[in-house]
């Protein structure tokens, strides 16, 4: 369950309301991501659900903001609308922030020309007299926000960012009150009635712009999930009889026909029936250029229809379709922890309180051995203590990252599941293939039968097609294919038997027939003079099926599988980035080494004949020789060899098991995108210890120069003013450097 949070403002909120989330009832786990300012809970459904999880997060000082009306569809209303919902919430509060800001820092700017006019016409007591009002309209209205969420936490015995500058600004505020009501207090010892009215109203409003500046920038790293949505047409046009109708998409049915005209996108999933196009699926697969699609082809909703006109079938609606489940899978990934945010959530939890302490300590050490005025000096000190440190800067440092960075993958035809998979894709240094379907196109073809002496083709085709129609294997498929196209293969068998790795065995009419490979049916039956054209065929990057019945060999077929195109630079770019590719296949050794040589996949580098339940072993023991392996893989039968990996990546054309059971999808299927996938992995983990860096290091220096550490050696010390603009543009700084993962270029073609 996901609950989208209000209040949060820096990662001791995050902190906080975790702890709350994971005490109650039914709640295995809790998730809350400062960036997206939601919380993404797996609950027991019969222990707890919306109600109590909300009662905990309000529990912790915060709010839950309340969905919109029940939908009918995610698109229509559901996940779009929630994001429409949110869109116009954080409109609201970034005009809010803006109003504040700007109010805080003219106001400001007008105390400090009044304060510091050398030609001033009143003294400074009378000066403060006139600046009270509306240095305390700024203190409890602009900065009021600030002021009830610091209460908040209070109450509930916890401490945040809004805590430091609620204190450091009142700190301010109260001692110029007083100064300014009671001017005699320091008149008394010779010191002129200086108040900080100036530092108080500018560090609200410094506070409130830098909020106002990180808001900003934190909306722009959601783009992706609001780009992917917007994809998605309103209407679609039904074809119903004769009559054409347009009607909302999420009143489409299964099997209803949609037609599609030039330029518009596609409504729904589904497979075109008539007409023919090309279609840009770039926003969904990185596919730069169109692709052809004509009847019997798959399209997707949300891509974007060429110059023809097509009808369509749906096959999936509303929130079963590829493009609901992508937005899911980036919703999703946005909302995961990197572990190595492990680090900064520990540091975070007590940075608050260390910070109070700091600054108190601060403050005694000035007063008790400070220069006079020792008291003013100490309190000015501890002030800049509390409103230059930047819990935020920590908070935003991997959210916001890996937000950008999935995002940007998912517009390139790769979804990320999480943080942790960012992680792991960074440190890939080996990458497995299967073949079929991954490097090569998947549909493969009989390119030629070869009867054995004394027996004709047909013969051959009749018997081999009729025993494979139990199959669901791709070269059973072809063969079949073969068949039908000469009108055979249609007699009936029984008996069937499969055998992983191997073939089939079948009794078709009164022949016992075994079609699969050499070790199969070289138990019962010598290959002969046709080993000589199986062995010419696997040079060639074929297969060769043999086929026999009541133990004579009949004949081969050979099966060709052509090479994706984009296989070969998919190779290329991954040894050029220092990634050793490996080839794990079923097929025969033959085989497998001449489409490694196409590819350029080294012998060594080749494992052939590996039975679907021995693939995750290969991959085991590529990690126990201490690499770090990534599978790719698009059957069911990669599925235990994709979860076995250090990362399993499935090709999203591929089976849904696959898919499921994989880190990391390339939508389009293009194994080139396997490279783009481990750059952008590499390119969002160093940003992330970048901002990691920036924010420990600008804490850990600043604070103790706020503190007065170099006081003694040099005289320096910080104005609360520069503190604050400091700790707005730490926050903001983090976001930014965020955001320059949108500029990665991670498309192909």
């Amino acid at each position: 369950m996901v609950l989208p949070i209000e209040g949060m403002t820096c990662a001791s909120c995050v902190n906080r309301i975790e702890r709350f989330l994971t005490r109650a009832d039914g709640v295995v786990s809790a998730s809350v991501n400062l960036a997206t300012e939601r919380a993404t809970v797996r609950v027991d459904p019969n222990v707890a659900g919306r109600a109590e999880l909300t009662a905990a997060v309000q529990a912790a000082g915060y709010e839950v903001r309340q969905p919109p009306a029940p939908a009918t569809d995610w698109v229509a209303t559901g996940l779009a609308a929630e994001l429409d919902a949110d869109a116009v919430a954080k409109d609201a509060e970034l005009a809010d922030l803006r109003r504040r800001a700007i109010v805080s820092l003219v106001i400001a700017a007008g105390i400090m020309a009044l304060m510091f006019w050398p030609a001033r016409p009143m003294g400074m007591e009378a000066t403060n007299l006139l600046v009270l009002v509306p240095a305390t309209f700024v203190q409890f209205w602009a900065g009021g926000r600030i002021l009830r969420a610091a209460w908040k936490a209070a109450r509930h015995g916890d401490a945040t960012m809004d805590t430091l500058v609620t204190i450091g600004t009142l700190a301010a505020w109260a001692y110029s009150t007083v100064i300014t009501i009671w001017p005699s207090i320091v008149m008394a010892a010779g010191l002129e009635p200086e108040t900080y009215f100036d530092s108080s109203t500018l560090i609200v409003g410094l506070v409130l712009l830098g909020r106002w500046l990180e808001a900003r920038a934190k909306r722009q790293t959601a783009g992706a999930i609001r780009a992917l949505i917007r994809l998605q047409p309103r209407t679609a046009r039904v074809v119903r009889g004769r009559d054409e109708v347009d009607v909302p998409v999420e009143q489409v049915e299964v099997g209803d026909l949609v037609r599609v005209r030039p330029g518009e996108p596609m409504p729904v999933d589904g497979i075109v029936t008539e007409g023919t196009s090309g279609v840009d699926q770039s926003m969904l697969t990185g596919e730069a250029m169109p692709v052809e699609r004509t009847v019997g082809d798959e399209v997707i909703g949300g891509t974007r229809n060429g110059r023809g006109t097509v009808v369509v079938r749906a096959t999936r609606i509303g929130s079963e379709t590829v493009l609901a489940s992508i937005v899911r899978m980036v919703e999703d990934a946005q909302g995961s922890k990197a572990p190595i945010e492990a680090l900064a959530d520990r540091i975070s939890a007590v940075f608050v309180p260390v910070v109070l302490v700091l600054a108190a300590v601060t403050f005694g050490v000035w007063l008790v051995i400070g220069p006079a005025p020792s008291f003013t000096l100490g309190l000015v000190a501890a002030i800049t203590v509390l409103i230059i440190a930047c819990p935020c800067a920590m908070g935003l440092a991997t959210p916001t990252a890996v937000m950008v960075g999935t995002g940007r993958a998912a517009q390139a035809g790769i979804l990320i599941r999480g943080g942790d998979v960012l992680e792991r894709a960074g440190q890939v240094d080996v990458v497995a293939f299967d073949k079929t379907g991954t490097l090569t196109a998947g549909r493969p073809a009989v390119t030629r039968v070869a009867p054995a002496e004394g027996v004709d083709e047909a013969t051959l085709l009749e018997l081999a097609a009729a025993a494979e129609r139990g199959s669901e294997h791709p070269l059973a498929g072809a063969i079949i294919a073969r068949a039908r196209e000469d009108e055979l293969g249609f007699s009936v068998a029984t008996d069937f038997e499969a055998l992983p790795g191997q073939g089939i065995r079948a009794v078709v009419g009164a022949h016992a027939v075994t079609v699969g490979n050499r070790g199969l049916i070289g138990a019962t039956v010598a290959a002969g003079d046709l080993e000589v054209v199986a062995t010419d065929a696997a040079a060639a990057g074929q297969t060769a099926v043999f086929v026999a019945a009541d133990g004579r060999l009949l004949g081969l077929l050979l099966i060709a599988d052509p090479v994706k195109p984009e296989a070969a630079p998919a190779v290329r770019d991954l040894a050029a980035g220092g990634t050793e590719v490996w080839l794990i296949t079923g097929d025969s050794s033959g085989t497998a080494a001449g489409v490694a040589r196409a590819l350029g996949i080294p012998p060594d580098r080749v494992l052939a004949e590996v039975l679907p339940g021995e693939k995750a072993d290969r991959v085991r023991a590529l990690q126990a020789s201490g690499r770090v392996v990534a599978m790719v893989g698009d059957g069911i039968n990669d599925a235990p060899a994709l979860a076995q990996a250090d990362l399993g990546i499935a090709i999203g054309t591929g089976a849904d098991v696959a898919i499921e059971a994989s880190d990391v999808t390339l939508v389009g299927g293009d194994p080139r995108l396997v490279a783009s996938a481990i750059a952008l992995s590499g390119r969002t983990m160093r940003v992330i210890r970048e901002n990691l860096a920036w924010a420990f290091g600008y804490n850990l220096v600043l604070i103790p120069v706020a503190m007065g550490v170099l006081y003694p050696f040099i005289g320096l010390t910080l104005n609360p003013v520069l503190a604050a603009a400091a700790m707005a543009f730490s926050s903001v700084s983090v976001v930014l450097n965020s955001l320059r993962l949108r500029r990665v270029d991670v498309r192909v073609g």
